[in-house]
């Protein structure tokens, strides 16, 4: 999987339909997760395509809450995305909002990894530390199990991401958390935060 799209292209793209501080930093965050999935999983020749995928899969979330993943075909095509970039970015809402499966193994990376993304995040944000560095797999599982906690990650995306993976819960959670370890420190640098 390859993409024309560079990753300025694709922040520029990002940072035109987005201007919320929050689906900027969510988009970072999922490109850097894809990014060290895709090293992990041994796809490291297709890092761009799979940061890429992360940093522009809820292009059209923030303005187009109500088409999300309906909308983001004509947005990345006007971008300059490729049919296999657009297809990887609506399967991320398979299920919720649209009926494109993802089949790829990038894709059920993505799939799986977008709302616990979040999940982590709130958590992280509760922490003293306000980062993932010290969380561990054990206090990530109270707050799934707890609904209210976050509660607009989806917790049955979550599961079946991982079961379309064929991996365990704590394997998603841990990988995960690695994933976002590993650019924690590049997306508060590019955020401004750091």
């Amino acid at each position: 999987m390859r993409t024309e799209l560079t990753r300025e292209q694709a922040l520029a793209l990002l940072r035109k339909y987005n201007k919320e501080p929050f689906h900027i930093l969510h988009g970072l965050t999922v490109e850097g997760v894809m990014r060290w999935y895709a090293k992990e999983l041994g796809f490291g020749e297709e890092a761009d395509f799979w940061g890429i995928a992360g940093l522009l899969h809820d292009i059209d979330f923030e303005q187009y809450p109500e088409e999300h993943c309906k909308k983001a075909p004509e947005l990345l095509k006007d971008g300059g995305a490729e049919e296999e970039m657009i297809h990887a970015v609506c399967s991320h809402g398979y299920g919720l909002v649209t009926d494109v499966k993802p089949e790829h193994e990038m894709e059920k990376v993505l799939f799986a990894t977008d709302e616990l993304t979040g999940l982590i995040g709130a958590a992280a944000r509760m922490r003293p530390s306000k980062s993932v560095m010290d969380m561990e797999v054990s206090s990530l599982k109270k707050k799934f199990k707890d609904k209210r906690f976050a509660a607009g990650c989806s917790r049955d995306v979550i599961r079946n991401g991982a079961e379309a993976l064929g991996w365990e819960l704590d394997k998603l959670f841990s990988m995960t958390i690695d994933a976002m370890r590993s650019c924690e420190e590049r997306v508060a640098k590019e955020m401004g935060t750091a």
